[in-house]
This record gives C-alpha cells, sequence and structure tokens, in this order.
C-alpha cells in the first residue's frame, strides 16, 4: 500500500505578512486563542509555516532589515491535565521556491545576543539550501549539511500557568538586575520580554472585530467575562505570553537533534477544550552543533509533517 499523503492543514504564502494568510496565525501563547485546526490521534498531516520574523528578513545583501527588526511579532489536539502530547517529526524542509535562510546578529540597541560586547552592529548572511546543504555567497568556501529542526514548538498554557509565567517574568523584569555579579558585562540585554499588544497575532481573535471574537471565545472557553471599556483582543494581548524563551510546555528549543524521525513528548498544562494544541512552529532553523541556538538563526519558510 502507498504511504499516506500528509494533510496539509496549514497552508501559507511566503509572499504575503503573517496577518495576510488565509489561516490566521499567532504569534503568543494564550489559552484563549482558538485552534487552527483539529486532527485525529494517528492522523499524519502538514503545516507550513513563515519565518520566525513573518518575513520581514528578504533575500539581499543588507543587514538593515536586521538592525531594524521588529522582535514584537516573533510567531489543537484536546486532552486534560496530565496527559503527554506525542508528535513525531516525520519530515522538515524548505517551501517550494522559497529556499534559503539566514544568519544574523541583532544590533545591540534592538536585542542584541550573547557576544553583543564584540559585535555590537546588525549582520545578515543569505544560505541557500542545495537538497540537504547549505552554502552563502556572504561565507564563500563554506558548505555543510544541514540538520533542520522545528525552531518553536509547544502547547497553549491553562489560565493558572499564564499566570505563573507572568508574574515571575516581570519579577525578573524589575529585580533580575540585581543578581548579576560579572563586572566586565558592558551591554545588558533584557532578562525577559513581557506581555505587548505591539506586533501581536492571536488568530482567530482580531483586533476591532468584536462580533468574530465573541463567536469564537463563546465557543472555546466558558470562563471569559466580557469587560466593559476593554476588548476581547486587548484583554488577551495583555496577558498573551511571547514564544521564544523556553517554559514548561515549550519554546524555542533550536536542537539539531530534534529532526526528521523524532519524537516530541509535551506535557499537557491546559483544560478542555481551550487547550492544549499543537503547534507554534514559525520557522525551520538548520545547525551544526548541539544545544541552543545563541540569537543567530538560520530560519526558513517550511514545511512539516507531522503525526500525532
Amino acid at each position: 500500500m502507498a504511504p499516506r499523503t500528509p494533510r496539509l492543514v496549514v497552508p501559507v504564502d511566503p509572499k504575503r505578512k503573517p496577518w495576510e494568510q488565509k489561516v490566521p496565525l499567532h504569534n503568543r501563547w494564550h489559552p484563549l486563542i482558538p485552534p487552527v485546526e483539529e486532527v485525529r490521534e494517528g492522523e499524519l498531516f502538514r503545516v507550513e509555516m513563515l519565518d520566525w520574523t513573518g518575513g520581514n528578513i528578504g533575500d539581499n545583501d543588507s543587514a538593515l532589515d536586521i538592525k531594524s527588526i521588529d522582535l514584537s511579532t516573533t510567531r489543537g489536539i484536546p486532552a486534560k491535565p496530565g496527559d503527554l502530547l506525542a508528535i513525531k517529526i516525520c519530515n522538515l524542509g524548505p517551501l517550494p521556491a522559497d529556499e534559503w535562510g539566514y544568519t544574523a546578529t541583532l544590533d545591540r540597541e534592538n536585542g542584541g545576543g550573547f557576544l553583543t560586547d564584540h559585535f555590537p552592529c546588525a549582520t545578515k548572511a543569505i544560505w541557500y539550501f542545495e537538497g540537504i546543504y547549505a552554502y552563502s555567497p556572504h561565507i564563500p568556501g563554506v558548505r555543510f549539511p544541514g540538520l533542520t529542526h522545528p525552531g518553536i514548538i509547544g502547547t497553549a498554557p491553562s489560565h493558572e500557568l499564564l499566570n505563573i509565567w507572568n508574574e515571575r517574568e516581570k519579577d525578573l523584569e524589575v529585580n533580575g538586575y540585581k543578581s548579576f555579579k560579572l563586572c566586565d558585562i558592558l551591554h545588558t540585554r533584557p532578562l525577559a520580554n513581557l506581555p505587548t499588544a505591539k506586533g501581536c497575532l492571536l488568530g482567530k481573535i482580531v483586533e476591532n472585530d468584536w462580533l468574530t471574537n465573541t463567536k469564537f471565545l463563546t465557543k472555546f472557553s466558558n470562563q471569559y467575562v466580557d469587560r466593559r471599556g476593554e476588548t476581547d483582543w486587548e484583554k488577551i494581548a495583555s496577558e498573551a505570553a511571547r514564544t521564544i524563551p523556553g517554559r514548561e510546555i515549550g519554546g524555542n528549543g533550536d536542537i539539531k537533534n530534534l529532526s526528521r524521525g523524532s519524537k516530541d513528548i509535551r506535557p499537557m498544562r491546559g483544560e478542555v477544550p481551550i487547550g492544549p494544541r499543537l503547534v507554534k512552529k514559525p520557522d525551520v532553523l538548520r545547525c551544526t552543533y548541539d544545544g541552543i541556538l545563541p540569537v543567530t538563526p538560520n530560519p526558513a519558510a517550511s514545511t512539516s509533517s507531522l503525526p500525532r
């Protein structure tokens, strides 16, 4: 019998902005963001996604897009708390006709990096994919087989867990600098990026669309209470967590070993039917080393085949 063809559940057009996509995308964690699609246990399905910046980086020789990048835009299956969600990654790769990525160092005044004291300016190198190999016109003489992995992936938090995150990270933002011991740090990066409405995408919860939001929130939550003077979108955007930090249910895990053939197992922390659900995966990354990627990613618009 021929192998099953994965069902495409999230299609994207790399030439369109995230908010212009046919299927509404989201770039925050919150239990009230409705799932984009539902899949059956054991079903093989395919997810397409833009790169982690939402297509703001261009295939060109200029690093100005890195220097001015808006970092606020960084991009279900029913279960019970205590369950484990197991996802096997069958395939990963760039979208056809969009087979390129980039490495970059962020400007020290716009996010920076671990080596920002040594490399304070924004830089960028474009990488083109040829099968399993990657090469860059900006770094001549280098060609390596890339190990593609998903970047950000996780499940939706419960209300209780989301409150724990926000309290914990607010305390870190206010008091964290007091714990610094290294006297030779010249430039300090933010320790936590707290919830903000800037650059916020909430999927089917749309800014300034009360009727649509009421329909989805009524369907997916019986806990939500309408607050006069504050829209649904504003309320959720003020609470929704940023997706890059590693937390209890997922985040940015740039690990080369999490690739084709791997099984990703996540704990369930949300109540049915609000969450949790798969999948927050706005990039495909390539690397040639072990460990977490230090803010120098090589993301690309991507496609993944995933069975539950």
